[in-house]
């Protein structure tokens, strides 16, 4: 009796690999390229600028001999591919040089830095999140009547109303009238060094070192930039979330879900909703990783000692290694929240696995 034996497809030897591994490297190829990118450009944007680095280390007034030294031990005499590719393996070592302006390693400035930028980015984020996704609902629920109409008008303002001028008419009024947040900076002068650095985040080193009192000079100082910084974020997440809830309610399976007896809250709140989260997701990460790279002016009015604040120190004193190694790590936690926001599309959503 013949029998024949048959293999099922991608079991045998020279078989393609399975679909995962298709998917994950294509993933690693598109970080690899996509950090590549990222590092051109931040070197391009270094060799255009007219800005000499040897000047901003030596001064106007240095000898040319010097001059050509420290050119020389910058590298900057080399050609400028030969440039790229050192800038790129030492990015790759985890050195973006060191900063004319501290005198420390680049890194070791965005390490200080950066965690102030997450922790007020992070408060914005979850105020924004918290109640701009009730106020899109709200609106979609109340199309054309007055609830509507007063959603837009605040998405409106915070579209149009520049942040610099919300931080300064909110310092004045509510920390020089009327007394209600603390001024700028992230603390008070004498809780500085009460509490022993951990996270880098204020709010949650305090509550580890059970620091209340830290905990809420800390919060006093956060509240108004972070209101306003959630105030931008809020206006955009509330639009999205009208513009996804109006299609959703428009769906037959919300008719069909009415007609069933099913009460109007659960209609909206779980079926709308929750079909409208899985797009949400995109539009949350999105607008966190513009708030990572867009708190530049509001850390400048509020003397916020983050990241934005560092980079516009070292664009003023001509530390183009510090802006450019700051504009690199901005990139990297951009890019890094998007393909977040993939992985957690298709969590939400079984069908795009």
């Amino acid at each position: 009796m013949d029998v024949t034996v048959t293999t099922p497809a991608g079991t045998g030897r020279g078989a393609w690999p399975p679909a995962f591994v298709v998917r994950v490297g294509r993933l690693a190829v598109t970080i690899a390229l996509t950090f590549l990118g990222l590092l051109f450009v931040t070197f391009v944007i270094g060799r255009v600028l007219p800005i000499d680095p040897a000047l901003a280390i030596l001064g106007d007034r240095a000898l040319p001999h010097v001059y050509e030294r420290v050119r020389h031990e910058l590298g900057l005499d080399l050609p400028l591919y030969h440039q790229f590719w050192n800038y790129l393996v030492k990015a790759l070592r985890g050195d973006l040089g060191s900063s004319v302006l501290t005198g420390r390693p680049v890194i070791a400035d965005i390490r200080q830095f950066f965690p102030a930028t997450l922790e007020l980015a992070t408060f914005a984020i979850v105020l924004g999140v918290v109640l701009g996704v009730p106020m899109g609902v709200w609106a979609a629920v109340a199309r054309g009547r007055w609830p509507d109409h007063l959603v837009r008008v605040l998405v409106l303002i915070g579209y149009s109303v520049p942040v610099f001028w919300l931080g300064l008419v909110g310092l004045l009024l509510f920390y020089a009238r009327l007394d209600l947040v603390a001024g700028p900076g992230r603390l008070d002068v004498a809780y500085e060094y009460v509490v022993e650095p951990w996270s880098g985040i204020v709010l949650l080193d305090s509550l580890r070192a059970g620091e209340l009192r830290v905990f809420r000079n800390a919060l006093a100082h956060i509240v108004l930039p972070g209101s306003i910084l959630g105030y931008l974020s809020l206006a955009y997440i509330a639009r999205m979330t009208r513009s996804f809830m109006l299609a959703e309610l428009g769906q037959e399976y919300v008719v069909a879900a009415r007609v069933k007896g099913l009460s109007e809250a659960r209609v909206i709140w779980r079926h709308a909703l929750g079909n409208v989260m899985v797009p949400m997701v995109t539009v949350i990460a999105l607008s966190y990783a513009y708030l990572l790279e867009g708190a530049v002016l509001t850390e400048t009015v509020f003397a916020w000692p983050g990241l934005g604040l560092y980079i516009t120190h070292s664009l003023f004193n001509a530390d183009m290694t510090a802006v450019l190694g700051g504009t690199l790590i901005v990139g990297v936690a951009f890019v890094g929240l998007n393909l977040f926001s993939d992985v957690l599309y298709t969590f939400f959503d079984p069908r795009a696995r």
